[in-house]
């Protein structure tokens, strides 16, 4: 039985280390040195080249290397019978959390007009208290935001594909709520989960039931955004900008039209990134399970794709 790591756009070295500080008698290998691709039971992956998971006939487990796993069901050789984990980690949502209160925080007190403008020029600000920021996608990121806003006075609503209660939030769920929670929002904060449902969800129609001069934050998924709905909204004036971290081609090209708008903050996929020391455990602790038999931890829901 080995353990593969797949990571094709990221240096595993990381990774290698962390595991095996954590275990040190792991039978590890890196793709695409595989000595018995029959021995491959669990994959550690990220961005891996569609089609290679059907070269491993006894693979069991397909772990993501971070929180998001569009980029493995995206793949439709994968086995219908091979579970897909992705990570849960404390300090991804605090790092999470702490990045969109500064998004939002730089936008309300006009930074990035101050440092640029080369002018004595006080704008008029807004206080926490005196926004409505909307939180779509109420997983466990999009919780650990609202939580961290509404401890710095911010009043918060929160919309999901499906009725949840959280402390301190007013929530929305499905269709027919979605108009009413986008009327509201002030600052749209996107964190849903990448799906076929999902795919290009932040488009022109969405835009326009915002309130005029609504900002846009999208740290979830590029494919969310519909790229020139974006620009057209900005230029006619409804939104006031956009802070984005994720994009549909990544890293951005020198040639997109994000670069030249003044009114889209870019930042390179910064967001929350998994750093593998505290990572590693819950990666080796479902290894285990999955030598055990048991019941593993994170599962995704093939169906729902998240």
């Amino acid at each position: 039985m080995s353990f593969l790591i797949v990571s094709s756009q990221r240096d595993p070295k990381a990774w290698i280390d962390a595991l095996k500080e954590q275990d040190p008698q792991i039978d590890l290998e890196v793709y695409p040195e595989v000595k018995d691709p029959e021995k491959v039971e669990f994959v550690l992956s990220w961005r891996h080249p569609h089609g290679i998971y059907k070269n491993y006939p006894n693979l069991k487990v397909i772990a993501s290397m971070g929180a998001g796993i569009d980029h493995i069901i995206e793949d439709n050789d994968i086995p219908q019978h091979v579970k897909i984990t992705r990570v849960i980690d404390e300090q991804l949502t605090k790092d999470m959390s702490v990045f969109v209160l500064s998004l939002i925080l730089e936008h309300l007190r006009n930074l990035s007009f101050h440092y640029s403008s080369k002018e004595w020029k006080p704008l008029k600000y807004l206080r926490p208290s005196e926004v409505q920021v909307g939180i779509m996608g109420m997983g466990v990121l999009g919780v650990g935001v609202a939580e961290k806003l509404i401890q710095n006075k911010f009043n918060v609503t929160g919309w999901s594909r499906t009725k949840k209660e959280i402390l301190g939030v007013t929530t929305y769920h499905g269709d027919e709520q979605l108009q009413d929670f986008l009327e509201a929002s002030q600052i749209l904060v996107c964190l849903l989960p990448l799906t076929s449902e999902t795919e290009n969800i932040l488009n022109k129609r969405l835009f326009e039931k915002l309130p005029k001069g609504a900002y846009v934050i999208n740290v979830a998924r590029g494919p969310h955004l519909v790229e020139e709905d974006l620009l057209e909204m900005i230029e006619r004036g409804h939104l006031a900008g956009a802070a984005l971290d994720v994009f549909r081609t990544e890293p951005l090209p020198k040639d997109h039209p994000f670069w030249e708008n003044q009114k889209i903050k870019i930042t390179p996929h910064v967001a929350s990134v998994t750093y593998p020391v505290t990572v590693a455990p819950q990666i080796l602790e479902n290894y285990q399970r999955m030598k055990a038999g048991n019941e593993l931890k994170n599962v995704v829901n093939r169906e729902k794709e998240y």
